[in-house]
């Protein structure tokens, strides 16, 4: 099967061809040996499926001289002999080489943790429920092995971004301990999520009972004392020690650092000042949709907006009074998308997804709902914090057909590696974003409620535009963010303060959601002014998701050269 857009169609290779794909080629197996395989990628070798970060100051110093050797060698390289393709390799590849080297300068893998995430979240969260082969069996137990050392290794970058202060802030991180205690005070190793692709091995025939045991030793003398260890840590030294400042400006070079994040996340120049003003401007123009709603259903006066907004937010109609009603209206709302998906899609991708719950000890302090390659993770902790009338959008920017749709999506693409199995925030969120309000034009949305949670959440990515630079480059305090996003949106007090606090420790990537929207919908303006009858939604969208994670350049490009030729979906004549 020929998975590979039609404009994607590689060029003669040349030497400057050649060049470029073996730097991509040996910088790539570098970063995967220093960031780890993923537990993830069901698409990667089997033996190199479960490998764990390479935290060697050697690696680290390696990968920091091979990422600035790499930037001086491309401005060498002969553009005019490069493809379109490899054009559009040179310019990802180039793009993720700044960012890498960037945060290898500033140490950035020494905030090993956030509000929403740590380390330890990742590793025992990336451990899969069951192994997609028999061969995964003896690099699983290998990799089990070296848990015990990698825990304490990133226990050491936790103490040396504390030592030179380069960690968040105390206030936001207030009990995000509770997830390595839940795996340090586990009685039976059996009952931690290492032991789950084991035990399901064992049912498979896959593995006999003394291996299993095998790995439950390792679980019990080496895992579990290590996560002891970090939660001694986190409990007693690194938590009681952050600093109070929320502002990534007050780190050490904090200014630059900040500016960086912001070019990580938002792919983009803009400076922190300039992003907060659009998000001035699209609260504003927010706030008018949602005025209109409440005129709509009779609220009246200056605060119609806000007497909706208290309304949604405390009338027990909106709310689900079990898990299970939660987590059924949102396969429900996965199932109104499917009834129309060829209507707004050319291609789909094969891969399906599943809907689960958080673990519990995470449930508290994760956000509403996240989506990924074969998952929907919908929070049902707090049902009083969960309005149902937010389901359509969440699931919409969660599910599909947002990250459990793209990410699939692109990973299906025949694409090279560092661009199939990358995720650039401004392009994936600004993505999901976009869905949320192409639900309103899909029909998804039922209710005027729905559409008001639909614009809550838009105002709630437009307010981060606010808040982000707001609280790490303007003088914001956490109550005054909190504040500002609770005045603007339905959410909750416990999600507004769960967010707030996620933006405080991950700088950057709030601003990330909205300005990749804007971008997308301005493409597509502009290429429906272009085409006019001839703009085939089907093929715009088709022409969005081919390109794969790339910076918001990158995807100006595509989407003009699209409009160049036409309007003709890069899949045309090809099999889905």
């Amino acid at each position: 099967m020929d998975r590979t857009p039609a404009a994607a169609t590689a060029a003669p290779v040349t030497p400057a061809a050649q060049r470029l794909s073996e730097l991509i080629d040996s910088e790539w197996s570098m970063r995967r040996r220093l960031e780890g395989s993923g537990f993830l990628d069901e698409d990667g070798p089997s033996d190199q499926r479960f490998q764990l970060p390479d935290t060697s100051a050697a690696a680290r110093a390696g990968a920091q001289q091979q990422w600035a050797d790499i930037l001086a060698e491309l401005d060498t390289l002969d553009l005019a002999t490069l493809g379109p393709r490899e054009r559009v390799d040179l310019e990802v590849f180039r793009f993720q080489v700044e960012i890498q080297l960037a945060n290898a300068k500033h140490r950035s893998y020494q905030w090993a943790a956030n509000s929403d995430t740590g380390f330890w979240t990742n590793l025992t969260g990336g451990v899969p429920d069951r192994f997609s082969a028999p061969d995964q069996v003896p690099a699983y137990l290998e990799m089990l092995r070296g848990v015990a050392g990698y825990v304490d290794a990133r226990v050491d970058d936790l103490r040396s971004g504390l030592a030179r202060g380069f960690a968040p802030s105390r206030a936001s991180m207030a009990g995000r301990d509770a997830t390595a205690r839940a795996v340090a005070q586990a009685s039976d190793p059996a009952d931690t999520p290492f032991a789950v692709p084991l035990l399901a091995a064992q049912q498979a025939g896959w593995m006999d009972r003394s291996t299993v045991d095998e790995g439950l030793r390792i679980v019990a003398e080496q895992i579990i004392p290590a996560f002891g260890r970090l939660s001694e840590y986190l409990a007693s030294e690194y938590l009681p020690q952050l600093g109070e400042s929320p502002a990534a400006s007050d780190l050490p070079k904090g200014k630059q650092f900040y500016a960086d994040q912001l070019r990580e996340y938002t792919t983009t120049d803009l400076t922190g000042e300039q992003i907060h003003q659009i998000g001035l401007d699209e609260v504003a123009a927010i706030e008018a949709e949602m005025t209109a709603i409440a005129a709509e259903l009779g609220y009246t006066g200056d605060d119609a907006v806000a007497q909706l907004l208290e309304f949604m937010r405390t009338d027990p109609q909106f709310f689900a009074t079990t898990a299970e009603q939660l987590l059924h209206l949102a396969a429900w709302e996965c199932k109104k998308f499917d009834a129309v998906a060829q209507h707004w899609f050319g291609r789909l991708p094969r891969r399906r997804f599943g809907i689960e719950e958080p673990p519990p000890e995470l449930a508290p302090t994760y956000t509403a709902g996240r989506g990924g390659p074969g998952r929907y993770v919908v929070n049902t902790y707090d049902l009083g914090a969960r309005p149902l009338h937010s389901i359509p959008a969440l699931t919409l920017h969660e599910a599909a057909p947002g990250h459990a749709f793209q990410i699939p999506f692109a990973q299906e693409l025949e694409l090279p590696d560092f661009r199939r199995l990358s995720y650039l925030s401004a392009y994936g969120e600004g993505w999901a974003l976009y869905c949320e309000r192409l639900g309103d034009e899909m029909g998804i949305y039922e209710t005027p409620y729905q559409r008001m949670g639909m614009l809550s959440f838009q105002m709630w990515r437009a307010v981060r535009l606010v808040i982000d630079p707001g609280i790490h480059l303007l003088g914001w305090t956490r109550e005054q963010a909190i504040e500002y996003l609770r005045g603007h949106t339905a959410m909750s007090l416990h999600d507004v303060t769960t967010e707030v606090d996620r933006y405080i420790t991950w700088p950057g990537q709030a601003a990330s959601y909205y300005l990749g929207m804007l971008e997308i919908r301005r493409l597509r303006a502009e290429a429906e002014q272009a085409l006019g009858e001839r703009f085939d939604i089907r093929a715009f969208h088709d022409c969005v998701l081919a390109t794969g994670s790339v910076p918001l350049t990158v995807l100006q490009e595509q989407v003009r050269q699209f409009i160049a030729g036409g309007g003709r979906s890069p899949f045309a004549d090809r099999q889905p």
